[in-house]
């Protein structure tokens, strides 16, 4: 290990990054300094614009992707080689979409594709309970409060903890599987049995979600978080109260969960149109002129 690699690590600790951070700042250095063969001592800021447009215009990396690339070596410069890096990059502002929502039946649907109970029991707990995958993945069965009725949610995103509902059908059906299963320490164990001890990996958990959405025949909707979405949007759309959304969810600002407003078909087909009010204060009006 080189001795800037020592000190980048370093840093990162003494700053707290998660390890997803870490291994995103790691590999940003790293790319930089095999796309020139050079110590990143030796680089410049405008060889480091070069290297940036390069990832934008002939990798096409996405705007998110090329951000955090600049964000890692920024933190880099500034931290191991205590220089500040000038860059005229400026990205284009990322496009928001709207995210996709299954219907109840569509979601029932891919719950119930996998014959294996983990796999089953995993995708039912991240629509019951809205959970990120990285939640979904830390579970211990300690986290199930059954008196409460509540799944705490350890080390979430911002490293908060937080707790959200427990559903009472998804209780029952945890009940079967820890009795058939018996996991430990993590809810949703790996099933490498190297591995027994570490919780299932992002790739396998996509792959279960993946596998079932198209054994159940839905074409939408790609990526486990899906599952989240639908979570708030059908709680939105059954009257619950938006804010009590946002905590359930971990969100630290509204605006952030308000994005659901513009997915719930139940919100926006009780808005009626302004053209429908102007005809129903003519319909008034006509209604009056014949009487008189």
């Amino acid at each position: 290990m080189t001795p800037l690699r020592q000190k980048l690590i370093r840093q990162m600790d003494l700053k707290n990054l998660s390890p997803h951070t870490r291994r995103s700042y790691l590999n940003a250095v790293n790319g930089l300094a095999r796309y020139y063969r050079k110590s990143p001592e030796t680089i410049t800021s405008e060889m480091i614009e070069d290297y940036l447009l390069y990832l934008k215009n002939e990798k096409n990396n996405a705007p998110a992707s090329c951000s955090l690339v600049l964000t890692g070596l920024r933190f880099f410069y500034k931290h191991v080689l205590d220089q500040q890096i000038e860059i005229g990059f400026r990205l284009s502002k990322k496009p928001r979409k709207l995210p996709t929502v299954l219907t109840k039946d569509q979601v029932w649907k891919i719950i119930n594709s996998p014959k294996n109970i983990k796999h089953r029991l995993a995708l039912m707990t991240t629509y019951a309970a809205g959970l990120r995958v990285g939640e979904l993945r830390r579970l211990k069965p300690e986290h199930i409060d059954s008196q409460r009725m509540l799944i705490k949610v350890v080390d979430g995103k911002g490293r908060k903890d937080r707790y959200t509902m427990l559903s009472r059908m998804l209780l029952e059906e945890l009940r079967r599987y820890y009795q058939a299963c018996h996991p430990h320490p993590y809810l949703f164990p790996s099933s490498i049995k190297k591995r027994k001890d570490q919780p299932l990996s992002y790739e396998a958990v996509r792959c279960i979600y993946e596998k079932a959405r198209k054994k159940a025949g839905v074409k939408r909707g790609e990526g486990l978080h899906t599952l989240r979405h639908c979570f708030a949007t059908h709680l939105l759309e059954a009257g619950y109260d938006i804010r009590k959304i946002q905590v359930l969810l971990g969100h630290s600002r509204l605006s952030t969960t308000i994005i659901y407003l513009h997915v719930s078909r139940k919100t926006l087909s009780m808005v009626p149109s302004p053209l429908d009010l102007i005809a129903t204060g003519k319909d008034s009006l006509h209604a009056t002129d014949h009487q008189t």
